[in-house]
């Protein structure tokens, strides 16, 4: 199977290369990489003590993040690594100000590869973010004594672990991994049922993150003006369907409609669905709000959009109503907003908590969704009930960072 997997991951780097001559997200991926040793190499000096996380895009990144803040806390004098497999979590980050010494992407999992990068840095803990395992990584690191622990760890039954051909992927994360910290009792019960036991339940170290987005100052330019004394909807991350949602609710003009789309180069079309939509560049350039009127903001600057959560009567969250996979709807949570979203959440198991609480719903069909959202906000105590759900069910998640620095801290 070793050889197997092997020749699996070389095809998938011939894969990534072809497949990069025809798409720029991918290129990207492929040419970063070329840098990432001479990237380590120009910071890190033998004797620096690293506490590297892995994560596989910006999702991850914030659910380690948290962690990572702690080691840091802890351990101030040691050097922090953090590498990415996508391309979108590593352009979020790298333009940020951050605790990092270097990011980069993380090499192609070939034991050449991986042997190369580990050489130049002094690891002392490495941890990734979920399920992302790489395991000629994880066989290097181990050779070098590095402890190995999981954050935030998912089990789902339609992983490889739990398929016929399953035992070897369970026996590399057996005799390499230290410590699984698992985000749910059903994911723990899961991976210990293929004897995955050095485990333990802490929860969604997201929520850590979310609770700090209140105390924080959320003003954003504009919006309250924008608003006015209308009602006003969140569509946060949003995509074709999404934007389908908010041109369905858009017949109600006494509603404020935010849009902030998962990509910005669908700010074009989201102009053609709304003609009369304003762009929030236009307001930052000419420093004033010119027309009331407009029913509908596109939002075409990154890095409001958890802010903009704060000003939300209602949230749309966007990933759910196909197989990209949901949003980040703790965002919205936090602030007490309900949370409205498609129903393909299987990663993330914090939707179908936030259901059971009754601070968001999912909804298979957008039109559904549309009406809900209506009728949510012509029914302003059942909009209020919902809201301190949603508020009730951040605020009581348990400080999962903590509970993983003093395990890691006695591996």
């Amino acid at each position: 199977m070793n050889f197997i997997y092997n020749i699996f991951i070389h095809l998938l780097i011939f894969g990534m290369k072809v497949f990069s001559l025809l798409n720029d997200k991918t290129k990207k991926g492929v040419k970063g990489r070329r840098e990432t040793v001479s990237r380590v190499k120009s910071v890190f000096l033998t004797s620096d003590k690293v506490i590297w996380m892995h994560a596989a895009s910006l999702g991850e990144y914030e659910q380690g993040l948290p962690v990572l803040e702690k080691l840091k806390d802890h351990f101030p004098q040691h050097k922090i690594l953090i590498t990415f497999f996508s391309p979108s979590g590593y352009e979020n980050v790298v333009k940020k100000k951050n605790i990092a010494d270097v990011i980069c992407y993380l090499p192609f999992d070939t034991k050449e590869n991986v042997k190369e990068f580990i050489s130049h840095i002094n690891v002392e803990l490495f941890f990734t973010v979920k399920y992302d395992y790489w395991y000629n990584l994880f066989q290097e690191l181990k050779n070098k004594h590095v402890k190995i622990v999981v954050i935030s760890a998912l089990f789902y039954e339609s992983q490889s672990f739990f398929t016929s051909y399953g035992k070897w992927f369970v026996k590399q994360l057996q005799k390499n991994v230290d410590w699984f910290f698992h985000q749910t009792q059903h994911s723990y019960f899961l991976a210990k049922s293929v004897g995955l036991k050095n485990a333990s339940v802490t929860g969604d170290t997201r929520f850590d993150r979310v609770k700090h987005l209140k105390n924080r100052d959320n003003h954003v330019d504009f919006i309250r003006e924008f608003i006015g004394d209308k009602k006003s909807i969140v569509f946060g991350s949003s995509w074709q369907a999404e934007e389908k949602i908010a041109r369905m609710i858009s017949v109600n003009q006494n509603i404020r409609l935010i849009i902030a789309p998962h990509d910005l180069k669908r700010v074009e079309n989201l102009k053609e669905l709304f003609p009369d939509a304003i762009l929030y560049s236009n307001l930052k350039n000419s420093q004033t709000l010119q027309s009331s009127d407009s029913q509908t903001l596109i939002i075409d600057s990154i890095g409001l959009l958890s802010k903009l959560y704060s000003y939300a009567d209602i949230a749309v969250v966007g990933g759910g109503f196909h197989d990209s996979g949901l949003h980040n709807i703790l965002e919205a949570a936090t602030f007490g907003v309900p949370v409205i979203f498609g129903c393909h959440y299987i990663k993330n198991p914090e939707a179908d908590d936030l259901i059971k609480s009754n601070g968001g719903k999912s909804f298979e069909h957008e039109n559904e969704a549309a009406e809900f959202a209506l009728n949510l906000l012509n029914n302003p105590n059942i909009l209020k009930e919902m809201s301190e759900n949603a508020d009730r069910f951040v605020a009581e998640q348990p400080n999962s960072s903590e509970l993983i620095l003093k395990k890691i801290l006695s591996l």
